[in-house]
């Protein structure tokens, strides 16, 4: 009995150590070699922290305000359907992001997987799709005044507009991210799952909604699924899209967090999301990586899979259609790929044995290759 005590007292110094030398290396990174700051430098720093230390709280303390305080409670509604969700059993709220210019994407949109008249007589889901925006940016006052006008006239048509009256632009990225939790609070709270999702992303909602039942028949909580970047360094280059600067974020890695393009919560993770979002500094204006502080300040882990694919296109085989979820860069051929991925025939591509065997090897090829694509990772080929 001693010695076990012993041996694991051993062990417990020894990873003190460890963790202790760790916290050394880091610091030494972060304040002797930032001149260094370069891109392998900034990932070193990253990855140090998120496995070594992995601890975000004085992150947490740093980004947090003196009082509580709704940041989106100034920003007038444009357009709201406060009845959206009421009286109704709603398995999917479908939040698609867009902005005022892209009516044709939110046509599409409409025609293809966020047709809620689909899934309700085809796949007998109830979902409701919503796209949020802010007010038109365009610098000519009267270009903005008539764009606003034909989104009057647009959302006479379909009743599917959330807008309020921040200008729309990608700074203003996470005001988007704060009026849909928000709404969910306010009109849709009793959704079982929230999904966010650009509007050039392609969705397979019959393989969705399949995914989404399995999840609700184990009642799952504190679920959020999507493409998970890990240990993630905030850029420094000033010429990039996605510069944040030291005085925005001091620290060399960001929590983990899913790509913005597409990932799906349950609806009590919407609820922590937007209470943490009611006590963060909202100046950061990376909206996916501001959707992970709050989870992370909530304790909530998101959770990869394999088939919410990344920056690049999925490619185009019934043997990917199978299992697929999301595929992104989606805008002139969403049509030809919704027809394609949901023909009732891919299902049958691999049945059977030797059906099995061949889509595996189809997989193998598109997916496995020596240069990186940033799709379906390779062991996709192996679900």
């Amino acid at each position: 009995m001693n010695l076990r005590m012993f041996v694991s007292g051993r062990r417990v110094k020894k990873w003190q150590f460890v963790q202790l030398f760790a916290t050394c290396f880091l610091l030494s990174l972060m304040f002797f070699w930032e001149p260094l700051d370069n891109h392998v430098m900034s990932h070193v720093k990253s990855y140090s922290y998120r496995y070594l230390i992995n601890s975000y709280t004085f992150v947490n303390d740093s980004l947090s305000l003196r009082h509580n305080l709704d940041s989106m409670a100034s920003f007038q509604y444009l357009i709201n359907h406060k009845e959206k969700c009421r009286d109704q059993d709603v398995l999917l709220l479908l939040f698609v992001k867009t902005s005022p210019e892209n009516r044709h994407r939110r046509d599409a949109i409409r025609k293809t997987w966020g047709n809620d008249r689909y899934v309700r007589s085809h796949l007998n889901a109830n979902i409701k799709t919503v796209f949020a925006l802010g007010s038109p940016s365009n610098p000519l006052h009267s270009e903005r005044e008539r764009l606003q006008k034909e989104l009057f006239v647009e959302d006479e048509e379909y009743n599917d507009l959330i807008q309020q009256d921040f200008t729309d632009t990608f700074y203003n990225l996470t005001l988007k991210l704060l009026l849909q939790f928000r709404w969910i609070n306010m009109y849709c709270a009793h959704a079982k799952f929230v999904m966010s999702a650009d509007d050039d992303i392609f969705i397979h909602m019959p393989n969705l909604i399949e995914y989404l039942r399995s999840l609700e028949q184990i009642g799952v909580q504190d679920f959020w699924v999507g493409r998970v970047h890990r240990g993630s360094p905030p850029i420094r280059d000033k010429s990039s899209k996605y510069y944040v600067p030291y005085e925005m974020y001091h620290w060399p890695s960001y929590p983990d967090y899913t790509a913005g393009a597409a990932y799906v919560i349950s609806s009590d993770v919407a609820a922590k999301v937007y209470e943490a979002s009611q006590t963060l500094n909202t100046s950061l204006y990376i909206d996916d990586v501001f959707m992970g502080l709050c989870a992370n300040k909530m304790n909530i882990v998101p959770q990869n899979h394999v088939f919410f694919s990344g920056e690049g296109k999925a490619p185009y085989h019934p043997c990917i259609y199978e299992k697929m979820l999301t595929s992104h860069g989606h805008v002139e051929d969403l049509q030809d790929l919704w027809e394609a991925a949901t023909d009732s025939k891919v299902k049958t591509t691999s049945k059977g044995f030797f059906g099995q065997i061949y889509c595996r090897l189809v997989k193998i090829m598109l997916l496995c290759k020596i240069k990186y694509v940033d799709t379906y990772p390779c062991t996709a080929a192996f679900y």
